[in-house]
This record gives C-alpha cells, structure tokens and sequence, in this order.
C-alpha cells in the first residue's frame, strides 16, 4: 500500500509558505485600499477623527508617555482646548505657528488642535538649535512659536534672529508666556461649527527634511495626506483596538509623528510614546507595556542586534515590526533572535508621491506593487548618469526605463488634473519644490518627482534600496554604491557602526572610498582587511579608513556626514586613528603627514 505523504513534502511545505505570504500580502493590500477609499470625498479631516473615537472608545488609553496619558476623551477635549486657543490668539486659516518640543502626548494633542483651526504647524526639530534653528523658523514665517520649558533657552539664544513680532508661549512654565495658562481657559466642550473645518487639501502640516547635507527644507503635508498615511499604514498593519504602538521616534517626523502615532489610533489602539530611543530600555520597555507593535528605521534594529542580550528581549508580545532601513545583514538575525513574528518593510518619505510596500518578507526588499494597483501607482526606474548627476536622456531627449535588476533613479508620476492619488505638494521653497520635479521623462509634457534614490528591480518585482543620489561615487571607472559597501563592512565582527563616502585625491578622476567606522575590542585591522576584501570588488573597498568613538546622527539616524567630507583624509585636522590601504604591503597602514604629502603629490598610486 502506498501511503500519502503529500504532508511531509517539503516543496509542498515551501509552496505553501510562499502561498501563505502571497494572500497575507494581497489582504494587507486590499485592506489598505478600503480604508483609503473615500476619504477625499468625505473630506473628513484628523481632528474630527479624534471627535468620533472619543464617542466610540472613551476612556480607553489612547496616547501614554513617562509622565501623562489621554484616554480617547481626554485627547478630543484637548484637542478642542487648542483650536480655541488658536481662535483667542488670533490665528487660523493661512497662518503658521511653529512648534519646538520633545515627544510628550501634549505634542500630538497641541498640533491636532491647531490644524482643526486651520493653522499650518511646523513641527521643528527638537534637537537643533543656533542659525539652523533660526533658518527652519523662519522658512515657516510662523506668527506663534511653542515652545516646551526645557527647550525654551534655545530660542532665547537665537530670538536676534528671529522676526521680532513672533510670539512665544511655553508648556510646562508659569509667567506671562504661560501656555499652560492659556489652554487652561478654553473649553473643552465640541466644537461643532463654531470653528470652520479646514478644506482636506489645506497643509496642515510642515514636516521637515532632516538635513543630512545643507539647511532643512520644510515639506508641505495636506490634510488629506495625514488621512492617506494613518489610514492607509492602519489597512497595512490590521491594526485593532487591542493594539499597542511603542513609538520611540521624533514625533516631529511623519513616521514617528504620524504613521506610527495614528495608524493604531483611528482603529481604537494606543500609542506609548517615549522621548527618545534607548537600545538598553527598549526591550523592558517593550515587554512592560505589553505593546503589540514597534515602529523602526533601519539603525535601530542594528543597535538592538549589537546589543548585550537580555531576558526581556524575548519575553514580549509584539506580532509586528514596522518600518523602513531594515538591511538586509541585519534582518535575519534581528527576525530570529527577537522572535518578531512579522516585519513590514516599506519605502516612502515625507514629501514623495508614492510609496513600496515589503508585506511578503522578502528580506532586503524594500517592497514590490501588485499587478491590480499599477495603474494606481504610477513608478519608474530610470537609467542614471551618475557623473552627471541627471537621468540619461535618448536621442529623442526622453528618459529610458531601466532593465530587470539595472540601477536607476525612482521616479514618481505626477498628475497633470485634479487627481489626489500622486500629488506632489513640494516645500515652503517654491523653488527647492521645482529642483524635485523632472520633466519630458516619457512624453513632451509629463512630470515626475525625483526621489534622489536610486534602485533595482528583480525579475519577480520586488525593488531594492541601492543608494542616494550624490552618496554613490564613481572611483577607477565604476560606480560605487556607499550603502552596498557598507553593507558588507557593519556584518565584520568588530565593527559597530559607520558610515561611507568618497573622498577627492589629486591627481585622480572620481572620488576614492573612505569609510570612518566604530569599533569595538573584537576589531583586527588585518582581518577587516581580508573581509572587505573577499566581499567587495577592488574598486569598491574603502581606500581609507577613519576609526571614530560615535557617530553623530540626526533625529531619524540619518549619519551626518558633512564635517567628514569636510576633513577628507588629511591627517592635519583628524585627530582619529587614520589607514591607507597600500595594496603593495596588502595591509591598511597608519596614514601620517608625509605618506599624506606623497598620495597628495603623486608619489604614490592608488
């Protein structure tokens, strides 16, 4: 008798698994459409959001941090309280008011209730201060700033700066600015008509660049859009009531501020905010607040995987991890080791008009879009010029559209009518918005918005997260991808952290590759050597090396690099440990002033 062990198949297993991600995919999609279906033309805005939750959920928790929480009442009359002090203070519809604070669940209720007045809030950077400060300040031209006590010294530091007729308020601090004070008096009762509800399309919202290079440039975001985000990242991660977020994010960025603040919220969940991210903490924290979801960028899970273990690091129940920056040598053991059940890997910024979806878990990949929504969501791949810095233009003068697995820039279709879906709402910099768009791609006439990413796309459709525009260098005739080597040089035992770039040399075309690294007691510059060696191709291995004590990040751990491009590889302003691969001693040796003076000089060849 045969027996049927159709069970025990193991490419029936794979098969099934495969069919198992596929429908999880389709469904998360499908969920994400519902919810986004008709929100433009129900014109619904966030704040009203809140009003009816407060009536749905009431005193279930809706935002909890160290020291305060709202239930889903509390934060609708709170919310009710600010659009009113908006009305006292004169301000509303066409007016900006700049908000400087760290996280805190008041941050979330002060900025909801402005918008429900129709003010425009830029949400500033809570850790900038000086002339950066003042130029995201000013770029606003806002007629308010709040700012919260234990910030308020560095805008008393700039206030020359500043246009004189600015008034400030301050939460958590007595006296005349008291914002407190001022709140205090305004009623917490609905509002109703007593305020006229902004249009959907009104900006609601500056949410700044985060200026890795250059000032920061305050992106416009829509009513409409904040629906779009919070509603649609809800659809994608099935949020329910029973959902906890733990968002240890700047909630001055859309992800920490919005996708991962609301996405649970307007299905009924809570969110458990914490003012910064602590690689120590999180996972007792985690596990303590019986939180359901995470939301990440890529460099946090990396700190968690370099991370001494600990018993909490287990002992949670989170179902999903979402986010966006995950690499791919990390991913694995990050899934694995944290026993995360799932991981929703995304594509997307701020200002963008499209984003990619990874809900399958298909590791590196930063997402892939689904035959029956193309048509919804219009993106290309276009091949690159990397010296020049622009899309390759034909014969004709139009773009051409990259192969299967070929390196190009992404681009975005911008619509020519009315339609919402695409949109690209650019700056408060009229002409910083025209820089984004790129016109004549396929056609005389059509527009597309530059994301400054370039990528590939495999043949099953999943896209690939290759580098930034300006970060890729060309060095011995080929292009260099800084994230790529990076990749290879964070999985070397030894190294914690770190950043790549290219560094100009006399003498030589292109730029040659520098990479400045944290390190720990486990770094062996002969093994790294050998490593970078074996996993990189001759052109791409860092020609120099920086050993640093910490990088310096910005508040979404974006590395810094402008006093490192700055410094080069001059051993005259570096006081860090500095190497010169010579590849006639095949070994990194110290790069001092006279070895300096010679690959300088053309004495030695690179």
């Amino acid at each position: 008798m045969v027996r049927n062990s159709h069970h025990n198949d193991p490419m029936n297993s794979t098969q099934a698994a495969v069919e198992g991600k596929t429908k999880y995919a389709r469904d998360a999609w499908l969920r994400a459409l519902a919810k986004t279906a008709n929100l433009a033309e129900q014109g619904v805005i966030l704040p009203q959001v809140i009003d009816r939750l407060a009536v749905q959920f009431g005193s279930q928790p809706a935002l909890k941090d160290t020291r305060a929480s709202f239930d889903f009442r509390h934060l609708a009359e709170r919310v009710n309280q600010y659009a009113r002090f908006a009305v006292a203070q004169g301000i509303g519809a066409g007016d900006s008011v700049a908000l400087y604070m760290n996280n805190c669940v008041e941050y979330v209720a002060i900025w909801l209730g402005l918008t429900r007045a129709g003010v425009t809030v830029a949400l500033l950077n809570s850790q900038l201060q000086g002339e950066v400060l003042a130029h995201s300040i000013n770029i606003a031209n806002p007629k308010l700033l709040i700012a919260g006590a234990d910030l308020a010294s560095r805008i008393a530091a700039i206030r020359g700066a500043l246009a004189p007729q600015l008034r400030e308020f301050i939460l958590g601090e007595g006296g005349a600015r008291s914002l407190d004070d001022e709140v205090a008096q305004c009623s917490t009762d609905g509002i109703g008509a007593e305020i006229a509800v902004p249009s959907i399309d009104s900006i609601a919202l500056y949410i700044y660049t985060s200026g890795t290079t250059g000032m920061p440039k305050a992106a416009k975001v829509s009513h409409h859009r904040l629906m779009q985000w919070s509603h649609w990242f809800a659809g994608m991660m099935d949020t329910k009531p029973a959902d906890r977020m733990f968002n240890s994010l700047p909630l001055y960025h859309s992800v920490g501020g919005v996708v991962a603040t609301f996405a649970p919220l307007v299905n009924g969940g809570s969110v458990v905010i914490r003012p910064r991210f602590s690689a120590s903490d999180f996972w007792r924290d985690v596990a303590a607040e019986r939180c359901t979801l995470f939301q990440y960028i890529g460099e946090l899970c990396r700190y968690l995987v370099n991370s001494p273990p600990q018993a909490a690091e287990t002992e949670h129940v989170l179902r999903l991890a979402c986010g966006n920056g995950l690499r791919p040598e990390v991913w694995s053991e990050f899934q694995e080791r944290f026993r995360i059940e799932r991981i929703l890997e995304y594509y997307a910024s701020t200002e963008g008009n499209f984003s990619l979806y990874n809900c399958e878990g298909q590791i590196g990949a930063i997402g892939r879009i689904p035959k029956f929504v193309a048509a919804r969501l219009p993106v290309a791949l276009l091949r690159f010029d990397v010296e020049a810095g622009q899309p390759l233009r034909n014969a004709q003068g139009l773009c051409e559209s990259c192969a299967v697995d070929e390196v190009g820039e992404a681009v975005g279709r911008i619509p020519k009518g009315a339609e919402r879906g695409g949109r690209f709402e650019g700056y408060a910099d009229t002409e910083a918005s025209e820089r984004k768009v790129l016109r004549d791609v396929f056609e005389v006439g059509d527009a597309w918005y530059r994301t400054g990413d370039l990528m590939r796309r495999d043949a099953q459709g999943f896209y690939y997260f290759v580098d930034r525009i300006g970060e890729t260098y060309r060095w011995k005739g080929e292009n260099v991808s800084t994230a790529e080597v990076l990749s290879v040089l964070a999985a070397i035992p030894g190294v914690r952290d770190g950043v790549v770039y290219g560094v100009s040399v006399p003498g030589y075309d292109g730029r040659a590759g520098m990479a400045a690294l944290v390190v720990d007691q486990q770094f062996d510059l002969a093994k790294f050597r050998a490593a970078a060696a074996a996993g990189l191709p001759a052109y791409a291995r860092p020609v120099f090396l920086r050993l640093i004590s910490s990088l310096e990040t910005t508040g979404t751990f974006k590395p810094r690099k402008q006093d490192l491009l700055a410094a080069g590889f001059d051993p005259a302003v570096i006081n860090d440990p500095l190497y010169f691969d010579d590849a006639r001693a095949r070994a990194y040796i110290p790069l001092d002033a006279a070895l300096f003076g010679a690959i300088g000089g053309g004495g030695l060849r690179l």
